[in-house]
């Protein structure tokens, strides 16, 4: 199982892939860490966007994209652009994508005992939380 773990922030789509293959969750190499929205959320820059997201899907066989919720309304209340980004994602034929809140994110890691060292992943700080939340979902399904 290939799944891509998404955390959109502002105009940028933090992404982590994990793989699970006979018990034993992998890092593959991934030629992007984030993909962004170069200038404004028009119609044509949202097509580019879920147009390369698709293509990173087609190119490395990603099975799940498991998008990291952000509340609606409040202080950490996430930007139009974002929820536009999400929506895009959301779209995309032939892969199955799903939001998982905060909350069971954090309930997975900790029920599951997984627990793998971030520092030792060899990704890149803002993609902690992408790779988290594919993590916890990875957790659910062994």
């Amino acid at each position: 199982m290939r799944v891509c773990g998404v955390e959109l922030a502002g105009n940028d789509a933090n992404i982590a892939l994990l793989n699970l293959e006979n018990d034993l969750i992998q890092i593959p190499d991934c030629r992007t860490r984030k993909l962004s929205l170069q200038k404004a959320a028009t119609a044509h820059e949202l097509k580019y966007f879920q147009k390369s997201f698709a293509q990173l899907v087609q190119d490395y066989k990603i099975e799940t994209i498991v998008i990291r919720q952000r509340p609606m309304k409040g202080k950490f209340a996430g930007g139009a652009i974002g929820f536009k980004l999400e929506a895009a994602l959301e779209l995309l034929n032939g892969v199955q994508v799903i939001v998982m809140p905060p909350t069971e994110i954090k309930a997975a890691l900790k029920e599951n005992h997984m627990f793998i060292e971030f520092g030792d992943t060899g990704l890149k700080g803002f993609q902690k939380s992408a790779f988290e939340t594919a993590l916890a979902y990875i957790s659910q399904h062994l």
